[in-house]
């Protein structure tokens, strides 16, 4: 699914009127329709409902709301706050509409004093700015604001197309921004929607269909997509009949270090498990043994170092570095001297896409000169604090995210960003959200899950901006079964490995 900005989406109204052909009257009855239909499905008519309505189209939206609330037997208010001189054309339309059917349901709004007393449990319905806010919430609406994130707690409150105040494609940190529980956009997302410095904005989000022309949706580029089974159906390669264990690759996991090679252990079965042909594992010598016991399916081989390893670039002349199709690095490896420099040594060495994470992107952090070292096309998984250690802090998510993709284009790597919605940053300028997994993941382990999952499909063949979004989907995934199936406070992450079987069954 594409993300659209503010402006691409006014374009796909204007589009779908020109198209379909269909009045913007209409396409705002199918817009608040489809808002209806789901607080018909949420909520029932024992609660009073007040929509709060601005002066331009997202208001128009909330009068018909209202009217349909109405029609279904809804105690329903439209409150109108009269923050400009002039409501847009449509927003009068279905104001004397409303008045026409249900008179009584309109209260009109000139100051925060005139802000109505509301039933405890009452549904508040946002629809005063939406998208259509290019500044700052000013003057007397800001007491509006307050007002409603006053109620928060005592009433439900839900958004519609964004909770106003918010700016669709820029930071609203520092802004006046209503609260919602609930968050119900149009046709496809929002980058606000997908900040995690708006989630206790936005709630729990819902994209609703309004028929917006498909011929503008599928033709329009975007810079930003969110990630979905159907674009990983296209991505995912099955097995052939006459395959063997050398068509799936033989990838080179390097791992552990003294009292950390349970990361070692979750990478390489994570390995295993996401279908990589052949395993091997290079580990310290206090590893041998957790090793072979704990994936007896991976190859071992150790280093002459005790705690940690140091020695694992020797294996890696051009000669005898062919015979592994990648190398997944970091998991529980430690940040020792010596383990800095064998890595400078093989990324020197090796020059196919590799995947980095963990501790291996805390030695990049601590040794910057390493991140041109890096073969394009590789894969780099920080967490946000490990990003913010190599690449810098910033003042808002926006500002992140603009830096994590500059970075990808200029060292030409994949960079993925772990968060509830995984931002994946590829050399070319595109930008993937992952939309699976759940809170659940965060425990330890998780991550190192993922760099197993990356290794094990580069090493089967898939290409590197397959591999991560194919990668990033399924470890989600594997962890939103195993969320169903144990909870997501019971859930580790070797219940996201188990469920990997079943991540792979749906596509």
């Amino acid at each position: 699914m594409k993300i659209f900005s503010a402006a691409q989406i006014r374009e796909a109204d204007a589009y779908t009127i020109r198209h379909e052909p269909i009045s913007s009257l209409q396409l705002m009855e199918r817009a608040a329709g489809a808002c209806a239909q789901w607080l018909y499905g949420h909520f029932d008519a024992s609660r009073p409902c007040y929509i709060f309505c601005g002066m331009g189209n997202n208001g128009g939206d909330g009068l018909v709301i209202a009217r349909l609330l109405q029609d279904k037997g809804y105690q329903a208010t439209a409150c109108v706050l009269h923050h400009s001189s002039k409501a847009s054309a449509d927003h009068q339309a279905n104001r004397e509409a409303l008045e026409r059917q249900y008179p009584q349901s309109l209260y009109d709004i000139h100051a925060v004093t005139d802000f109505p007393e509301l039933p405890a449990g009452s549904i508040i319905v946002d629809a005063i700015f939406g998208t259509g806010l290019s500044r700052p919430i000013e003057g007397w609406m800001t007491g509006i604001v307050h007002k409603l994130n006053d109620l928060q707690a005592r009433h439900t409150v839900i958004a519609i197309d964004l909770p106003s105040g918010l700016l669709a494609d820029a930071s609203s940190v520092l802004m006046p921004v209503v609260h919602a529980h609930h968050t119900l956009s149009f046709e496809v997302y929002k980058l606000a929607l997908l900040m995690p410095e708006n989630a206790a904005r936005t709630g729990q989000v819902y994209i609703l269909s309004i028929g917006l022309h498909p011929a503008y949706l599928t033709q329009t580029p975007a810079r930003f997509h969110v990630t979905d089974a159907a674009m990983m159906r296209t991505i995912y390669q099955p097995r052939q009949p006459f395959a063997h264990k050398g068509t799936f690759g033989h990838a080179l996991l390097v791992a552990g270090s003294y009292g950390k090679m349970g990361a070692a252990v979750l990478s390489a079965q994570a390995c295993l498990h996401a279908g990589v042909g052949l395993l091997t594992c290079h580990v310290p010598q206090c590893g041998y043994l957790v090793m072979q016991i704990s994936a007896p399916c991976a190859m071992c081989i150790t280093d002459p170092q005790e705690a940690y390893s140091a020695h694992f670039h020797e294996g890696l002349s051009p000669a005898e570095a062919v015979k592994y199709k990648t190398i997944g690095i970091g998991p529980g490896l430690g940040t020792a001297t010596a383990t800095a420099k064998a890595l400078e040594l093989l990324l020197e060495q090796y020059q196919q896409p590799v995947v980095i994470d963990a501790d291996a992107l805390n030695i990049m952090a601590a040794y910057p000169f390493l991140l041109s070292r890096i073969p394009p096309g590789s894969l780099l998984t920080p967490h946000p604090k490990e990003f913010e250690r190599i690449f810098g802090s910033t003042r808002n998510d926006f500002e992140r995210l603009e830096r994590l993709s500059q970075q990808a284009t200029q060292l030409q790597l994949y960079i993925l960003l772990k968060g509830r919605y995984t931002a994946i940053a590829c050399p070319d300028g595109a930008v993937y959200f992952n939309a699976t997994g759940n809170p659940g993941m965060a425990t330890g382990g998780s991550g190192d899950v993922l760099t197993g999952i990356l290794t094990a499909l580069l090493a089967q063949g898939y290409a590197p901006k397959a591999a991560v979004l194919l990668g990033a989907y399924l470890h989600g995934l594997a962890g939103d079964i195993a969320a169903a199936r144990l909870s997501q406070e019971a859930m580790t992450a070797e219940t996201i490995i188990d469920c990997l079987g079943p991540a792979f069954l749906q596509l």
